[in-house]
């Protein structure tokens, strides 16, 4: 007899959340339940006229409703203890809809209404799509959609809550290569990968003694700075700075992560750029799109050091968020090794914001940053 699918490729409720994720990143709706009861959910981002009026019919006789986070209705200046609903008229169109999630302004009048027993999943199932964390919900009878062909996929609310460990723990090596490198130590690529086919990397610079505390550098990966040399950030300059400084030090590890825009994905990326170019600082950016100021987790960071065999790390950053992210997932951090990259015209306003506001340790910029000085480029005070 042949085994089902819960034997051969892991528990039936986290296969459920990677089928929705895929549903998700195709555009398609998905029907989660909670404790009896069922709401048939869709994206936000990508709709377009057709898809709504189609989710609309979908919906009948229910009206759905757009479910935003706490952050993105604070942002748009509502009250807000969790995540809020509000009411889509006939009249509002696909365009309307993404003003009401990703505009910096929205001059319509909100109606708040009732955001559903799955709002706080259905959020993080389109954050883990790297989607907008807004979403199109309606609440319908357990029967609907039993004549449709296929049916909506079915997802637990409690299984979307647990996923983000369960992908962590599914993470597995699948390659490694000896990467010839310009610093002259030679390199070993090591490459991980979870159940959702998300890749992060281990670049083991010389030979690092794994019995002593290795020096490390927590990378979130970044498109912009590290391939184009963006001057908007200094992702770039800091890990051009940890390949040398690893150098120095003898050898060490930089975990290369699948984190882009501190967690976002490449284009809520992009969309955070626009609104900084209207004025937002970056961490005003993120959450004006209804996200957290850094969505990163450094599970994976850590799940990639337990499989190395390296407990006990250095650890090259300015930022007390990842010395802290490790050492309360049980990796000693038995020193930091600050960062200093360059300061220009076009990263000042980032940097100040991660300096004032996001309490990175850049002390020897602060008076400059804040007195405003004008820095010349490639020019670190």
């Amino acid at each position: 007899m042949n085994s089902g699918l819960s034997d051969l490729f892991g528990r039936p409720e986290q296969i459920a959340v990677e089928r929705a994720l895929a549903e998700f990143r195709s555009g398609r709706p998905v029907v989660m339940t909670r404790a009896g009861e069922h709401f048939i959910i869709l994206p936000a981002e990508g709709i377009t006229d057709q898809l709504l009026a189609s989710f609309r019919r979908l919906c009948a006789p229910v009206r759905p409703h757009l479910v935003i986070s706490v952050r993105r209705a604070r942002a748009l200046g509502l009250a807000a203890a969790g995540p809020l609903g509000l009411t889509v008229g006939d009249q509002d169109d696909a365009a309307a809809i993404l003003s009401f999630v990703a505009d910096a302004r929205v001059d319509q009048g909100l109606d708040v209404v009732p955001a559903g027993g799955v709002a706080t999943a259905a959020i993080e199932l389109a954050k883990l799509a790297q989607r907008l964390p807004a979403l199109l919900v309606a609440q319908v009878a357990a029967e609907s959609f039993v004549a449709c062909d296929p049916p909506p996929l079915r997802v637990s609310a409690n299984a979307v809550a647990g996923f983000r460990d369960a992908a962590t723990r599914s993470l597995a090596i699948v390659t490694e290569a000896n990467i010839p490198l310009n610093g002259g130590l030679p390199a070993r690529f090591v490459i991980f990968r979870d159940s959702i086919g998300g890749n992060s990397v281990a670049v083991i610079l010389g030979a690092p003694d794994f019995a002593k505390p290795v020096p490390l550098r927590l990378h979130s990966a970044c498109l912009t700075g590290d391939v184009f040399g963006s001057r908007r950030c200094d992702c770039g300059d800091q890990l051009r700075l940890s390949i040398s400084r690893l150098e120095k030090e003898g050898g060490g590890v930089i975990l290369y992560l699948e984190q882009e825009g501190r967690g976002l994905g490449l284009a809520n990326k992009m969309r955070t750029y626009r609104l900084q170019d209207a004025g937002f600082d970056t961490l005003d950016a993120n959450t004006a799109l209804g996200f957290d100021d850094d969505e990163r987790d450094y599970g994976v960071a850590v799940r990639m050091l337990q499989m190395l065999g390296c407990p006990r790390v250095r650890l090259l950053t300015n930022n007390p968020a990842k010395v802290d992210g490790l050492m309360g997932a049980g990796i000693e951090v038995a020193g930091q090794i600050p960062l200093h990259g360059p300061v220009n015209a076009d990263n000042r306003r980032y940097l100040t914001a991660k300096a004032t506001r996001a309490g990175h340790k850049f002390d020897h910029l602060l008076a400059v940053l804040a007195e405003g000085e004008a820095v010349g480029d490639n020019q670190a005070p």
